[in-house]
């Protein structure tokens, strides 16, 4: 998978959080030896998904695919999480999941 970075569109307008989240989250975090970043994206998207925030979800969703994890796990994930964190953030989430399924599909 390629390194991922702060969208450019972003740095432009707020070049210091875009520089953070580069250097910081992804050089420093996403890089650590603890945990694989399948393993990663298995908390990332569940956390974003308890949390409803689907405008990063999406994005996570398709990191977490290229990271090894299955449509069927992060379905499945998504349907652990969706009784502890509600109802409507699980379906959030699967429509986002079926989005990135259905792009994918299709590319």
């Amino acid at each position: 998978m390629p390194k991922q970075s702060a969208p450019q569109e972003l740095a432009r307008i707020a070049p210091k959080p875009a520089e953070v989240t580069n250097d910081v989250l992804l050089g420093d975090i996403w890089e650590r030896p603890g945990l694989s970043p399948r393993d990663r994206s298995l908390v990332t998207v569940s956390v974003l998904a308890a949390l409803c925030r689907s405008d990063q979800l999406g994005y996570h969703l398709g990191v977490a695919l290229d990271n090894g994890l299955s449509l069927e796990e992060l379905s499945e994930a998504i349907t652990h999480l969706a009784f502890y964190a509600g109802r409507p953030n699980g379906m959030t989430a699967i429509n986002q999941l079926k989005k990135i399924a259905d792009e994918r599909v299709g590319a």
